[in-house]
This record gives C-alpha cells, structure tokens and sequence, in this order.
C-alpha cells in the first residue's frame, strides 16, 4: 500500500532514528523503514537524506542560505582568531634585540646554516624598527615560555565553554570569546613594555577568552549542520584558522617591518571587534530563532537532524562520557596531531630567521604557505567525506579513519624530510607546506569525530577533546625552545622528528579504537530503544 504523503511525513518524523548522530532517509521511506525494523541490521548504516516526502523534499539551496551565511561568519571568526594566536610568533622576531643573544655554541653538535653575506639585507640577527619602538633582550627559553602562555589560558574554558553552549546556546561565547581576545591584545605593546611576567599574563588571558570558540563552533553546528553536509561545512568554517595563519604570517611581517610591531596588535585587535559586530547581528542558535532563514530550509534542517540538535540539560553522563573508548581515541590522536601544528605555528618563524636566515618579510611570507595547503586541503576533505557518505561507499567510521590516517602519517614522513635537507630553505620550505597541506585532510577525520558518536553533547565532547589537545600547544613551544637553545640543524632535526613520531602514534591509535557510530550514552531512554531495534549502537 502507498502512504500517502502527508501520513509519510508523520511518520517519518515519528520514527526517524539516530545513526551515529545522523538520520537514515531512503529514497523508498516505506520499504526501507519494514526491512531495516525486521531484520535488526547489525553493521553501521550510512545516512541518506534524499528524501522524497514533503513536496519531494528539495534540499534548499545552500547559496545565500542561513547555514552557509553561518559558516562564512565562522570562518572570518577563526581566520581573527587564529591571527590573534600568532601574531606573537612572528612579531617576536621583532620584538627581539638579536644583537643582544649570545646562542651556546656545542662543539660536538651541527652548526645553524651559514649567516647570509652582509650587504645582502637577509639577516635577521636584529631588526631596525622605527624609532621609539622598544626591543627587549629575551633569550630562547623566554620566547618559548611567551609563545606557550596563551595555552596555559586556553586550557581552562574548553569544558566549561563547551558545556554551557551545549546548554545556552553557542552565539554569546564565540562572539564573546573573539572579541573579548580582540580587545586584550590591543593591550599587548604595554603588557611588553611592564615586563615578560605582564605579558605572559596577558597572552594566558587570551587564550582564556578564545578557549570557548571552538567547543562553541561545534554545539552550534550541532543545531544547524543536516547530516550529510556536516563534513563540508564544519571544515569549511575551520579552515578559517588555517586561513588567518596563513593571511596573518606574512601581514604581521609586513607591519612590523613598515609601521613597528606595536602596529600588528592594534590591526589585529581591531579586526576581531569588528567581526564581533557582524556575528552578533547575523547569527542565530539555532534554525528555530533565526529571523530570515526560510521555511523550507528550517524544516530541512530540523528534520533531518531531529532530536539530536536540541540543547542537552544541565546534567551530562560524565561518567560514561569520560569512560569512552572512542572519545579517548579523539582525545589521544588529537593530542598528537597538534603537537607538530603548534609547534609549527608558535616556532617556524624563528626556524626561519635562526636557521635559515630570511628576512622579516620574507619569513612571514614563507612561514604562511604551509597554512595555505592546510585551508585548501581540509575544506576539500569536507566535500569529499561529505560525497563518500551520500554515495553510501564507506561508512562514517571508515571515513573518519581515512581522513585521519592521511592527515597524521603522510605530513610525519615530509616533517622528517624536513630535518635532513640540511641548509637548502627551498627543500625545507617545500616539505613544510606539504606537511601542514597534508595534514588538513583530518579536518574530516579525528576533528569532527565528536559530533559523530555524541551529537547532543558535541560541545562538551570538544570542550574535552580540545583541553588535551591544547597541553601540546603549552609543552611544545617549550620543548622546542630548549632543544634549540643552540640555534643547530641538530636541534631542529630533533623537534621535526619527535613531531613526526608523535603524529605516527596518534594515527596507530584513532586507527585501533576510534569509531563513527552514536554511542549509547548519547541516546535519551526512547531513542535509545528506537535505535536498538534497526541499528548498531556502540554501548559501553
């Protein structure tokens, strides 16, 4: 018998059920929904969102849509952020009397590559900043310590920042978030000038206030992201990190260079308040509040999400949250993955002007093009592990797993390359660039994972997730300041291989215990006894 299309539509909201955070569709809803009940299927479904109710269920356009317009302000968001976070890192070089910096020389170790000719203008032993602007006599162990403050900050508010958006809604905190960084670090060049103990506590404070935006970016993509378009447009906002970086290296060289480094605080600070302004005007929680999004659009996304996009209540499973496998899989690959992202993001600047020698300009430039592959790379991931699950070719466990082992090994063997190719800076900047291109791929991998096993708890899943993989963000500058306190290639090679390693590691164990399938913890009692009946749920 044919149902009738109204009835289809009662129905499929009655009974539509969670498949690792997504739900299952097909083309023939009534056929589907008998054999998927009977025969109680025990491997993992792919979602299908290709409905053929409700006027044939067009999927709205994503041009000029509420969804997308969301994820381009996210974008812009992370590209402020992420120039916030590292401006630091070349504006350091700056900051820096190098004249002042006698490096340990050790007769047994390999000597940094040879200082350019004079009269070439390569050198950056000291740069000449316009007068009246400080420098200060800050040794390796001090940059080190400088560049890591802002994580001692970050790790306090990933959880906190992350449950309360779950609960509250995710526009106050990363709106707040950005702007609350923006506005602290036009405070930068007087925190410099009271002394190394002010600006470490200025930079922990960003940190505190951007610690909410990432956690904040997945509960709301929580309520707004349809299944089968979760990869392409939570890589896509993202990639708005690796775009700052990318934009931020080579204008924060730029600035210092033209108008001093006090400059690249103000325009940065400036830009994050006034991407604040537009996010507070545009964006919405959830598709429920959002004053323009069309009704079409609405439903599409609040029905192929169903309940799974609502806020969870104050108490979360946290026992059982904390418990699981395929979370401490995301929290241990996680770890490992950044470890060589923000040892690369906080230290490559200085490899380049310690070892290699570039002038400021030419090191902001160059330190920005690995991040360019990053933004291009992930955004691409999106569209294809987004084509993988519509086309039904591999489940969402095999995607993940995919994407990770691509985006963790492959950028460890050119981080390797790195450490040998001796003195040659186009071979170093060419393995480089490919390392961080590659290592975009896992933006659809380990990076989205948690709004696949818990949908309703995503942000306090990221919350979790992001405070360990930020302890790589606090140990990482510092391990890299002293094994490279004597400025060598031997030293350098030491941190690009124990990056390399501990990006192996990562991809071994997200390969062995990571999964794509909505665990039980996440289901409320009634879905969970739906989604026993026809799918496979990872319990405990």
């Amino acid at each position: 018998m044919r149902i009738q299309p109204h009835f289809q539509r009662k129905l499929l909201h009655k009974h539509q059920r969670p498949v690792f955070g997504l739900y299952s569709t097909p083309t023939d809803w009534t056929q589907s929904a008998s054999s998927q009940y009977q025969q109680g299927a025990c491997e993992e479904a792919t979602p299908l969102l290709k409905k053929e109710v409700e006027e044939e269920s067009a999927v709205p356009p994503q041009c000029c849509s509420a969804r997308c317009n969301l994820a381009v302000l996210m974008f812009f968001g992370f590209a402020v952020v992420y120039g916030l976070r590292v401006n630091l890192s070349v504006a350091m070089v700056a900051m820096v009397n190098g004249t002042s910096i006698r490096p340990v020389v050790n007769g047994s170790s390999v000597k940094a590559c040879p200082a350019p000719t004079p009269g070439l203008n390569n050198s950056s032993n000291s740069i000449e900043q316009p007068d009246g602007i400080p420098q200060y006599a800050w040794g390796p162990a001090t940059q080190g310590l400088l560049l890591g403050a802002f994580f001692f900050g970050y790790l306090l508010t990933q959880i906190p920042g992350g449950y309360l958006s779950g609960r509250l809604g995710g526009k106050i905190f990363m709106g707040g978030g950005v702007m609350g960084t923006a506005v602290l670090t036009l405070l930068t060049p007087l925190a410099a000038d009271l002394g190394v103990p002010w600006l470490f506590t200025l930079r922990a404070l960003e940190g505190f206030g951007e610690g909410v935006t990432f956690p904040a970016m997945m509960a709301m993509w929580a309520r707004w992201a349809p299944p089968l378009e979760r990869s392409r447009l939570m890589t896509f906002s993202g990639a708005g990190a690796n775009f700052g970086a990318f934009l931020a290296l080579p204008l924060t060289g730029f600035i210092c260079h033209t108008l001093g480094w006090p400059a690249v605080f103000y325009c940065c600070g400036g830009a994050g308040c006034l991407w604040g302004v537009f996010w507070f005007i545009l964006v919405s929680d959830d598709p429920h509040s959002h004053p323009r999004i069309s009704k079409l659009e609405k439903d599409y996304i609040i029905n192929s999400i169903g309940s799974q996009g609502g806020a969870h209540g104050w108490s979360v499973p946290l026992i059982s949250i904390l418990l699981s496998v395929p979370l401490w899989a995301i929290n241990l690959a996680q770890m490992c993955s950044n470890w060589s992202y923000y040892t690369l993001l906080t230290s490559l600047p200085t490899y380049m002007d310690t070892v290699l020698h570039f002038d400021l300009r030419q090191n902001g430039f160059l330190s920005a093009l690995p991040y360019l592959g990053g933004w291009l790379f992930s955004v691409l991931s999106g569209i294809v592990a987004d084509h993988l699950l519509e086309r039904e070719l591999l489940s969402v466990t095999a995607v993940r797993k995919i994407f990770t082992l691509t985006g963790l090994l492959l950028p460890a063997a050119f981080l390797v390359a790195v450490g040998y190719v001796g003195c040659s800076g186009v071979l170093a900047v060419t393995f480089l660039t490919l390392s961080t291109s590659l290592g975009g791929t896992s933006a659809a991998g380990v990076f989205i994972n948690q709004i696949d096993i818990a949908p309703r708890y995503a942000g306090v899943l990221l919350g979790i997730t992001n405070t360990f993989g930020t302890i790589p963000g606090v140990v990482a500058p510092i391990v890299t300041g002293y094994l490279t306190k004597d400025h060598s290639l031997a030293g350098w090679r030491n941190v690009f291989f124990l990056s390399a390693v501990v990006s192996a590691v990562g991809a071994l164990i997200f390969t062995l215990f990571g999964s794509g399938k909505i665990q039980s913890w996440a289901l409320g009692e009634e879905e969970f006894e739906r989604g026993t009946e026809g799918e496979q749920v990872d319990t405990p």
